[in-house]
């Protein structure tokens, strides 16, 4: 039998793989079969493999503690090179290969196409995606877990009004699938809030050049700015920001504050601000207890995606036990409504609920660059 370790979406350029059905009942023999579709390369390898990284730590621990229902489970790697269409296929392959659930994808503008295969397949999917539109499109079997930028932009509302006290502000977003849920939910938060924004500025993923952009900001009156761009063009942004002396606070989400943003930054996120639903510097015994684990294991520090992947698997282990069977579909309806407690269900470091949409609720951070660190400097209840 081919092996299940690694398999990379190049594979699947060509056509789209169909197993032999014997192959999905190896998987439900033998094994509880949870692909990881996620960014391995590309502009999201940074995210795809820390929230992969994170994922197969929970896979180790359940696995050594006797697996899901007595089944261990198997986590083949399925890399989407940060690309659409490829991480359609991985889906459909992971499917006709017998997936209990797939973990994955972690990039907005990927997970809008392919949850749509799971979506036909009747296939619970767990995607650390953040656009608000993935879970508003009535789609049963998908769930997050990241709060969307529905839920964690609205945060920052009273920080900017309250906190700082702005009367002008920019915005700088990424032009795909995630920047422009983030960049819509902000413009009618601040205009709810009566704050003008002088300054929208768009950018495209991987952008190399924030030159323009900062000048814009700099140049508009701003009292602050939002920062709602990938990992890497945040890193950038903050760089020119600094080389053009831009002064006025920048505050964004989980994008802005993370540990790889600040190592590329070279010193320039220093003072940022950001509303995180996850942070690895949390003052939490069992979110420091994961970060531990992932440092020992990997040999590196882990941002929010690392989280955001361990959870999903716990998740999946968690329900599965209450529903007492290996059924996709009992997996998928006891979800919606649920809380999961973490006095009772530690692996999910938070007390988590989903929604009927499959919306995440949890308690959430306000975070800050001090010496080239992330620093929680406060705690947003759920929403």
């Amino acid at each position: 039998m081919q092996s299940r370790r690694t398999i990379l979406a190049t594979a699947l350029t060509a056509s789209v793989f169909v197993a032999a059905p014997w192959a999905a009942a190896w998987a439900a023999d033998d094994a509880v079969l949870v692909p990881c579709v996620c960014e391995l390369s590309g502009p999201g390898a940074v995210s795809g493999t820390n929230y992969r990284d994170g994922a197969h730590i929970a896979v180790d621990e359940i696995n050594a503690a006797g697996g899901i229902l007595g089944k261990k489970i198997d986590m083949p790697d399925y890399d989407t090179q940060t690309d659409p269409q490829t991480s359609r296929a991985l889906v459909q392959k992971a499917i006709d290969a017998g997936a209990y659930a797939i973990m994955g994808t972690v990039y907005s503008g990927s997970t809008v196409v392919n949850m749509l295969v799971a979506q036909q397949a009747g296939i619970p999917q767990f995607t650390g995606a953040e656009a608000p539109s993935i879970t508003e499109k009535g789609n049963a079997y998908i769930f997050r877990t990241a709060s969307s930028s529905a839920k964690g932009v609205p945060a920052l509302t009273a920080y900017f009004k309250d906190t700082l006290k702005v009367k002008k502000i920019a915005v700088a977003w990424v032009n795909n699938e995630f920047g422009k849920g983030g960049h819509d939910v902000f413009i009618n938060e601040m205009k709810g809030a009566g704050i003008e924004v002088v300054a929208d500025v768009p950018s495209e993923q991987g952008q190399a050049d924030f030159a323009a952009d900062v000048s814009k900001i700099k140049q508009s009156g701003a009292e602050a700015a939002f920062v709602y761009v990938n990992e890497e063009e945040s890193a950038r942004l903050l760089r020119e920001a600094k080389k053009q002396g831009l002064t006025i606070p920048l505050v964004g989400e989980v994008t802005l504050t993370g540990q790889k943003v600040i190592d590329l930054a070279a010193g320039a996120a220093e003072g940022a601000l950001a509303h995180v639903g996850l942070a690895t510097s949390a003052p939490d015994p069992l979110i420091q207890e994961f970060v531990k684990k992932f440092q020992d294991k990997y040999k590196r520090d882990t941002d929010h995606n690392g989280i955001k992947g361990y959870i999903g698997v716990y998740a999946i282990k968690y329900v599965t036990e209450m529903n007492g069977k290996l059924d996709s579909q009992a997996l998928a309806d006891k979800l919606h409504g649920l809380t999961l407690k973490v006095a009772d269900h530690p692996g999910m470091l938070l007390d988590t609920s989903w929604d009927k949409n499959g919306e995440l609720s949890r308690p959430s951070f306000m975070t800050q660059v001090k010496d080239n660190k992330q620093v929680v400097i406060g705690m947003v209840p759920a929403n």
